[in-house]
């Protein structure tokens, strides 16, 4: 299981700069907030998770407890109870990347020894002391999403971003987290105001500047609906659009619910962009 562990990450940290790559979303929970429920049982998860690679998935975030604004916080028991089987059986069954998404050292490491090689930490390391750690002893990519807990609208967005990941890679370092262990993500819909979000893709060349992998998450999220005025299940064309742009951009990962949507975009991106002129 180590080796299987090992050579699925390696093989990840090297192939994320050759192409662009989705991270299915696989919330196994009762109340996200755009597929809440959808997959909270066990055979509806993993018939999802494979669905999701089929459609072109390169990897599988797992998720067992809602981020969304005024949900309810869930024990580590409780998120536990709900990935960490999932995890293991997905692991035993593919090669694909399998990645967990919480704040919860425990529940990370448990996920890790059960096969996720990544941690997506929506906290950037900062909600749970023992995190760093964590990733350090479990060897796994940690995901650092940049969230500063709380929005505020007088701040220089590029200033505070360039903060909030300076500390995060010396709390890496700290720890003994190898840089190329460590993704970066601009934390959309994360302790920010709606032109906030939109000041965060267009300055992407910030977060790239740091050299690492840079995974941009915007699937779904309300500031697309604040927007253009729509519902979750009307946010697929705003979702792509800024998708794309987060691509073209330099970002190399793309965390979404639609995959085949976005496999097809992606697949017309680069036809244009290989074109004989």
């Amino acid at each position: 299981m180590i080796e299987k562990k090992t050579n699925i990450r390696d093989e990840l940290i090297s192939s994320v700069w050759q192409t662009s790559m989705l991270m299915g979303v696989l919330n196994v929970t009762p109340d996200s907030f755009s597929d809440g429920g959808l997959y909270a049982d066990r055979t509806d998860a993993l018939a999802r998770a494979r669905a999701m690679v089929e459609e072109g998935a390169s990897i599988l975030d797992i998720g067992g407890e809602s981020t969304r604004p005024g949900s309810t916080p869930v024990s580590e028991a409780d998120e536990l109870n709900r990935t960490q089987q999932i995890t293991l059986e997905l692991f035993r069954a593919s090669h694909t990347p399998l990645s967990i998404d919480t704040y919860k050292a425990k529940v990370a490491v448990q996920n890790a020894d059960a096969g996720a090689v990544i941690i997506n930490d929506i906290s950037g390391m900062t909600y749970d002391p023992a995190m760093a750690a964590a990733v350090a002893k479990t060897g796994s990519i940690i995901v650092v999403t940049y969230n500063r807990g709380k929005t505020r609208e007088d701040i220089n967005l590029v200033d505070d971003m360039r903060a909030f990941f300076d500390a995060a890679y010396a709390r890496a370092d700290h720890a003994g987290i190898p840089k190329a262990h460590i993704w970066l993500d601009p934390g959309i819909g994360f302790a920010k105001t709606v032109a906030q979000n939109f000041q965060a893709l267009r300055r992407l060349d910030v977060i790239c500047d740091y050299g690492s992998p840079v995974l941009v998450g915007v699937s779904r999220k309300s500031f697309i609906g604040k927007t253009l005025n729509n519902e979750v299940d009307e946010r697929l064309p705003g979702t792509l659009a800024a998708g794309l742009y987060a691509l073209q951009n330099g970002a190399s990962v793309l965390r979404v619910h639609d995959v085949r949507a976005h496999a097809e975009a992606i697949k017309i991106q680069q036809t244009i962009d290989q074109a004989d002129v």
